[in-house]
């Protein structure tokens, strides 16, 4: 309950007025709370070396797939068409893949026909593991929200796309 001033009781006893957020600094803030975070609980040397060193591997030797086609860019708007799916085709030394996303989910096929692993990346979250057949077929029933990108792993070969939105 506030009094006549507009101050909280207590906070007037203490000699405090409210916080209003003027003056406050974030980055400051976060800085301080990294020191803080070293100084109590550091991470041991060892397991930093060993997670640097691991994401520098990370798909050393994994291809690009650069993105040749979207339709929300490069195709003709159809009039009176709602809920059209996005068809992307991405490209990279004699693969192709064309994927469509779709409400319903997603879907594509490899060219030439193979056979793959296909990892939907979603980010921080977990991946979706699909499985392309002899055809070079796959789908899921569930759409990626956001951004996503596919990493395809063929007989010894690894090959990502690029980052898109859903």
């Amino acid at each position: 309950m506030n009094d006549l001033n507009g101050m909280d009781p207590e906070d007037e006893a203490l000699g405090e007025e409210g916080f209003d957020g003027t003056g406050f600094d974030a980055d400051l803030l976060e800085e301080e709370l990294r020191r803080a975070a070293a100084i109590l609980d550091p991470v041991p040397a060892e397991l930093g070396r060993i997670a640097v060193e691991a994401y520098a591997l990370h798909d050393l030797d994994a291809r690009i797939a650069e993105l040749t086609f979207d339709s929300v860019v490069d195709a003709l708007p159809v009039r009176g068409a709602a809920d059209v799916p996005r068809m992307l085709t991405f490209h990279s030394d004699g693969v192709t893949i064309d994927v469509e996303v779709s409400a319903q989910g997603l879907m594509g096929q490899l060219l030439p026909p193979q056979a793959a692993r296909i990892e939907v990346l979603t980010g921080p979250q977990s991946a979706a593991w699909l499985e392309a057949d002899d055809m070079g077929r796959f789908a899921s029933a569930a759409a990626p929200a956001g951004p996503f990108a596919l990493r395809l792993r063929t007989d010894g070969e690894t090959v990502v796309t690029e980052w898109l939105r859903a």
